[in-house]
């Protein structure tokens, strides 16, 4: 007994010592940078600013982060309507092929999005796979220009970031009881009131964490806009790499973080929201 409790003691306290040393003294880290002045040598100089701040409110930051957002949203968007069908076909499918669906969720995972950036870059240019299949059937007469556009930046972000918006809604809709679609039909009701009445506020948790696991992200992957975008979409992650890295403007770099880790706080208390409100719900 004493020994599963000392193995318990240090298992939650290695826990805390790394939350602690990797997560929480870091962010503080940043904290404190963005609420300092920019050094002329230094990477920062130790006196209290809100500059950088009130430089994230210049109109040339606030369009990158503008920008950025209706990127972000797009791309969460069309993660939800191609995520949504996908999940609701795995939750619903047999023993037999569910293990195999949920193999070409997970198949992403096992290489580097950055590998499968560079994938889409060959696939995207002008003499790349796409075009070439389409010259060969015919379709078309000269290659579309696809890479370094908007598109493509879309595309990429699409790609990366569409199985973390699958699975959390896999998870919600696999809870579902199937006797409350019997009740409803019972009652009359149709498929589209169904699925606004009963599919949707019950699945609101898993549709909300998923838009949190793919709208934060779409607003840091800085690489996918300079390989798909040619630097031409910047991102608020971008905004970040190139005042910690190119402009060695350390202060205006983690107050653009600090905005990022605000938001993500934001959508945390709304995804609480929604899941106590959907657990209410169901006991109702």
């Amino acid at each position: 007994m004493k020994t599963s409790g000392l193995f318990k003691s240090i298992a939650v306290g290695t826990i805390w010592f790394w939350l602690l040393l990797f997560a929480l003294i870091p962010n503080l880290m940043v904290v404190a940078a963005s609420l300092m002045e920019r050094g002329e040598t230094d990477f920062v100089n130790f006196a209290f600013s809100l500059d950088s701040y009130r430089r994230l409110l210049d109109p040339l930051y606030l369009e990158v982060v503008w920008s950025s957002l209706y990127l972000a949203v797009i791309t969460t968007l069309l993660c939800l309507l191609a995520g949504f069908p996908f999940a609701w076909l795995l939750a619903g499918s047999s023993a037999r092929w569910r293990p195999l669906l949920l193999l070409l969720v997970i198949i992403p995972f096992w290489t580097s999005s950055l590998v499968r950036t560079y994938a889409t870059v060959i696939i995207l240019r002008t003499n790349g796979v796409l075009n070439e299949w389409l010259l060969g059937l015919g379709l078309l007469d000269e290659p579309l220009e696809l890479l370094y556009t908007s598109t493509a930046v879309l595309l990429g972000l699409v790609y990366a970031l569409l199985p973390f918006m699958v699975l959390p809604l896999y998870a919600a809709l696999e809870k579902l009881d199937p006797r409350l679609f019997e009740a409803a039909r019972d009652l009359g009701a149709g498929r589209l009131r169904i699925f606004t009445e009963i599919v949707l506020p019950l699945t609101l948790p898993g549709i909300i964490a998923g838009s949190m696991l793919v709208f934060l992200p779409a607003l840091g992957m800085f690489y996918i806009p300079d390989m798909l975008g040619g630097a031409k979409n910047l991102l608020v992650g971008n905004l970040i790499q190139d005042q910690f890295l190119s402009a060695r403007n350390w202060p205006l770099g983690a107050a653009a973080s600090v905005l990022l880790t605000l938001l993500m706080g934001l959508l945390l208390w709304v995804y609480y929201l929604s899941a106590r409100r959907a657990g209410r719900g169901a006991l109702s």
